[in-house]
């Protein structure tokens, strides 16, 4: 755990469909430590064990079924072992049975001002979703472990852990329509972490960008994926900004609360100009396991996962710490 300094203003930043945003202009020393702190290696352990409970229920992590059920309990356990007060609230599926949404969140910043990172646990029944989306949550596992419980920050940081995105986000859904009025105006923005490690991958930043509110975000989302595009650049890659496409973030917009997206692609193909850039294979697809048998541990591309870690783990660090958080 980190002994962390609270110290990070938040800039507004906007940018055209595809551009990258501006980097921020520096990293305190939440974002900074925290960056240093995390590692693919540290996430890697965690799809490990998302792998061995797949194999060891059918082949998947689908809700609802015995691997979803073992991977809430794994994925809670890890928070409660790093010193977080967990929640696994229950939601009703459509016809599907009772299920659990994993909710942590930090003892320090204010409550008031929730800073709110998320990502899917759930997979395909085809499949043990290592990727999609194993490597969210393990990315999250690992940057709630090295960030700590009791990090000293300004506004709250709050993880959560989804089920039922590939059936609908039903999980996420379930936990927006649960919140107070007062509860959903304390959530300063919402950021979405679906598949960060295609072997093949690209590097997106989701908001700010499209004709309408459900493709664009509600304000401020423009600024959240400016941070993380700027983040990105950081790690030495540059993102293409894309629009919202109907996952876990959906409800949040709808919710009028400013979102953000990190995602690497998935049965699209590379083109040769995001070839040339970011490397990789062009005309050739970001994820050919992509909701398939074969989105194993070896379908991880660690250098992938590497980027993406770091500039979410800045991206959650720079809005924990700022100073003016009214995004909307």
């Amino acid at each position: 755990m980190l002994a962390l300094i609270a110290g990070v203003v938040v800039a507004g930043c906007s940018a055209p469909a595809g551009k990258p945003a501006s980097v921020p202009a520096t990293d305190g020393p939440v974002a900074q430590q925290l960056k240093d702190s995390v590692s693919d290696a540290g996430a890697v352990v965690h799809l490990q064990a998302l792998q061995r409970i797949a194999d060891e229920n059918g082949g998947n992590r689908a809700s609802p079924g015995p691997g979803y059920d073992a991977s809430v309990d794994y994925v809670a356990g890890v928070l409660r072992a790093a010193g977080y007060q967990v929640a696994t609230p229950f939601y009703e599926g459509s016809g599907r049975g009772t299920m659990r949404n994993v909710i942590a969140q930090t003892r320090t910043g204010s409550p008031d001002h929730v800073v709110m990172v998320g990502a899917h646990l759930d997979s395909v029944q085809d499949g043990p979703g290592i990727v999609d989306n194993g490597s969210g949550v393990a990315a999250l596992l690992e940057i709630a472990k090295r960030l700590g419980p009791s990090a000293a920050l300004r506004n709250t940081v709050r993880f959560a852990f989804f089920g039922s995105e590939e059936d609908g986000s039903q999980g996420s859904k379930a936990y927006v329509n649960g919140l107070s009025t007062e509860g959903l105006g304390k959530i300063m923005l919402y950021l979405n972490v679906d598949m960060i490690a295609s072997p093949n991958g690209g590097y997106f930043a989701q908001g700010g960008v499209g004709d309408d509110p459900s493709a664009s975000g509600p304000p401020g989302s423009a600024t959240v994926a400016g941070v993380l595009a700027g983040q990105l650049q950081q790690t030495g890659v540059e993102p293409e900004l894309i629009e919202f496409v109907g996952d876990d973030e959906s409800a949040f917009v709808e919710a009028g609360i400013p979102s953000g997206g990190a995602e690497n692609g998935d049965r699209k193909r590379k083109s040769d100009a995001q070839a040339q850039g970011w490397g990789g294979s062009a005309d050739e697809r970001y994820d050919p396991c992509y909701h398939q048998s074969c989105d194993r541990l070896d379908n991880v591309n660690r250098v992938v996962l590497s980027h993406y870690l770091d500039a979410i783990a800045g991206t959650v660090a720079h809005f924990a710490t700022a100073e003016t958080p009214n995004l909307r």
